[in-house]
């Protein structure tokens, strides 16, 4: 017969067991929570070009200028060096600024309104380029139309010419000068400005877009000629 010690001592040896096994469970619990992914920060193009992107206000913009020489479907983007071809273009086309890829490795490339504005999309999935509406709320949350530009713009002038009037990046979009593509082929205001379309049409032969320059903190809406080389910046669904 067990002595009324013994007794203790096993019940005793029970709740501990119990105890440990309890705990060991909850470890397990706490560590799977721990193993979570983080949300990615980075989205990629179907040509392999990776891109941040920021939230800004309501908006959640891509940090860099689009690079992808292909519509979302694989289907090549053409690419007319020669400034008569440029012109004559009737569909999507893109170019490197001076035909030159080290341009657009830091500026990314640019493209005419056909491309943007084609039904196989340039942009990744699940983003879009950006409406002149789009634009509008991104001017208005950065202060209106007298300062967004200033506060669109990449600090300093490793990239900008100076002055760099009023650039303090002040939400992460990173806007540098990567220059345009005239609607006759001409290359032009790379280091003073940066243009970006919308997807919205002025009319038959024009766009709208969005630039910033060197020398002012204002954003400006113009509307262009829809055979310019501007950039583009993406916006998510």
């Amino acid at each position: 017969m067990k002595t009324m010690k013994q007794v203790f001592l096993n019940g005793t040896l029970l709740i501990i067991v119990g105890f440990l096994l309890f705990t060991g469970s909850c470890k397990k619990d706490d560590d799977t929570t721990s193993d979570t992914t983080p949300a990615p920060s980075t989205v990629t193009d179907i040509d392999g070009n990776v891109y941040h992107f920021v939230t800004i206000g309501t908006q959640v913009w891509m940090v860099e200028n689009l690079k992808v020489k292909k519509y979302r479907n694989g289907d090549q983007i053409s690419n007319p060096t020669d400034d008569t071809q440029w012109a004559g273009s009737t569909t999507g086309a893109y170019s490197n600024y001076d035909n030159s890829t080290t341009n657009a490795d830091t500026y990314g490339r640019l493209y005419n309104w056909q491309a943007v504005n084609d039904s196989r999309k340039i942009c990744p999935t699940g983003w879009h380029i950006p409406t002149d509406a789009e634009w509008a709320t991104l001017t208005s949350y950065l202060g209106g139309e007298s300062a967004a530009g200033g506060k669109m713009k990449e600090t300093g002038t490793a990239h900008w010419l100076s002055p760099n009037t009023g650039a303090t990046n002040e939400k992460g979009f990173t806007a540098l000068p990567a220059g345009m593509r005239n609607s006759s082929g001409s290359f032009s205001n790379m280091f003073n400005h940066g243009y970006w379309w919308s997807s919205t049409e002025s009319d038959a032969t024009n766009a709208w877009s969005l630039n910033v320059n060197y020398n002012h903190a204002n954003d400006y809406r113009n509307y262009e000629g829809k055979n310019t080389g501007f950039s583009v910046r993406c916006v998510k669904d």
